[in-house]
Formats: C-alpha cells, sequence, structure tokens
C-alpha cells in the first residue's frame, strides 16, 4: 500500500494506521521519503520490523532539485540529495528506490528535452546507480503523463533512457496511472519493457479505488502474467489529502474501505485473467 494516500508528510503518529495496514492483509507499503534525515526513519524501520511489513522508498524532485537543470550547481546538489534518499532507503529496510526523480516534477521548458538534458539525467543517474549497488539498493525509475513531466513520458522513452543508463541497479517502476494517459495499450508496454520493471504500481485512471474507474485491467494482468512478473504489486491512489496531486473531490468512502476494495480487487485480477502472449521489446 502506497502510504501517499495520506499525504506527503508522515510521522510516528501514523503508526496505528500502519498496524490498519498489515490487518488488512497488505504485505508491505511504500514509504514517500519527506525527509533526507536518515535519524527519521530509524523507528519507522523497528515500526514496519514489529509488524511484520515489508518495505520499498519513494522519492520525487520538485523544481528546487532538478538533476536536468541547465545549473551545475543545482545538478550536482540535486544528486546529493538523491544520494541521501539512497541512505534512508537503507535506513527504512528498503531494497528498492523509486520515483520520476530523473528529472524535476512539474518543470517544463515548453521544448522537448534536449541532447544535454538527455546527458545530464542518465550520468546523474549512472553515478546514483552505481552508489546504490553499493548500499543493496536498486533504482526504480518512473515516466510521469506530459502534463507533469518532459523527459520521459511514455514506456518507450523511459526504455530507452534506462537502457542508455546501463546498470544492472537501474530498472524501471511501472504505473498504470500514466500509463492509462500515454500508452495506445497498457499490456503491449508492459511486455515491451519486460524484465526492466522492477515494481508495479495499480493506480486507476481518477487516483482512487482500483478496479472502479475505466483502466484497462484485463491487459494489465494479462501483460504482466506474460511477462511473469513476481514483483511487488503496489495501490497507489490518492486524495485531497496530498495537496500536489491537484484533487479537489473525495472519490472513496474511507482510506480503509478503498484499501479493502482495492485488496480484494487485485486477488480476484491475478488468478482470472488469460495471458496472452506477445513478443518483442522497445
Amino acid at each position: 500500500m502506497n502510504l501517499l494516500l495520506w499525504g506527503g508528510n508522515l510521522d510516528e503518529s501514523f503508526f496505528p494506521t500502519l498496524e490498519l495496514i498489515q490487518s488488512i492483509g497488505f504485505g508491505g507499503v511504500e514509504v514517500p521519503l519527506s525527509t533526507s534525515d536518515r535519524q527519521h526513519w530509524k523507528p519507522w524501520a523497528r515500526k514496519l520490523d514489529e509488524l511484520g511489513l515489508q518495505r520499498q522508498a519513494d522519492v520525487i524532485c520538485g523544481p528546487e532539485a532538478n538533476l536536468i537543470s541547465a545549473d551545475a550547481g543545482m545538478r550536482k546538489a540535486t544528486l546529493e540529495h538523491l544520494l541521501r534518499s539512497v541512505d534512508c532507503a537503507v535506513e527504512l529496510g528498503a531494497e528498492k528506490l523509486m520515483g520520476p526523480y530523473h528529472s524535476a516534477l512539474g518543470v517544463f521548458t515548453g521544448q522537448p528535452a534536449t541532447a544535454d538534458e538527455w546527458k545530464w539525467g542518465v550520468e546523474g543517474i549512472q553515478i546514483l546507480a552505481e552508489y546504490a549497488q553499493s548500499q543493496g539498493v536498486t533504482l526504480g525509475l518512473e515516466y510521469l503523463n506530459r502534463f507533469e513531466m518532459y523527459l520521459t513520458s511514455c514506456g518507450a522513452e523511459l526504455a530507452r533512457f534506462v537502457d542508455e543508463v546501463n546498470h544492472p541497479n537501474c530498472q524501471i517502476m511501472f504505473d498504470t496511472f500514466h500509463a492509462n494517459i500515454e500508452e495506445k495499450n497498457i499490456g503491449e508496454t508492459i511486455r515491451q519493457l519486460g524484465d526492466r520493471i522492477t515494481f508495479i504500481q495499480l493506480s486507476e485512471n481518477d487516483r482512487s479505488t482500483p478496479g472502479k474507474g475505466n483502466v484497462d485491467w484485463k491487459g494489465v494482468f494479462a501483460g504482466l502474467r506474460d511477462i511473469d512478473y513476481q514483483g511487488w504489486l503496489s495501490i497507489e491512489a490518492f486524495s485531497p489529502k496530498l495537496s500536489v496531486a491537484n484533487i479537489w473531490r473525495q472519490m472513496f468512502d474511507s482510506e480503509e474501505q478503498l484499501m479493502r476494495d482495492g485488496l480484494s480487487f487485485i486477488k480476484s485480477q491475478w488468478e482470472s485473467v488469460p495471458q496472452v502472449v506477445s513478443n518483442g521489446q522497445f
């Protein structure tokens, strides 16, 4: 379960909700790294261990931290921030650090990415991947839709980016919300990304309860079956509690009901969708 459902700034007062998540039947949580202070995550690791919940870490970069900025000083500071984020993931006990941090969320130039921007992104992530490998952490890069990011906004672009980074600890985290906007066929995109995918976020077209909207879930689960995906399936849903998501209406009865309905839906889908095998990758 992705904890961004409750907003981006989480402290120890959230621990009873972790207990609820565990009691519903989830095996792990995605934790947004709201701070790069490593000490902040020590009690989180203890609590998650106590509950037997696995965990992975997410991080984003905003306008003040852009790995493809023309300002070399900003690129350097952003890389340092991401290196600290790897350290926080280690403190948390997470084996993956995921998100669209190859560039900044919500920053646009009005033009396609330049050759320099692409190069700066690749070079920064290469350094980060090397450090992550030394710490036992795998990077899961994410593409966002065209309204949120311009360096990579579809599977083919992110596949090319990851292939140019060319590091075993740099892989892809796939989010069905963005794919629902940008891909012509979500299942086929999953098959073409193949074993580059290290993590799956299941997110409905309106960011509410999976299975209650219009995402092609049969295609999603068929694609995952076809690539023999063995990793996490995580629910990512948002509410007005996360202002950056620009959601200003309540789209579900409660967080608890969303979790119960979403988990039930995922379990029902996993074994029910037939395989449709396709060849080829990006």
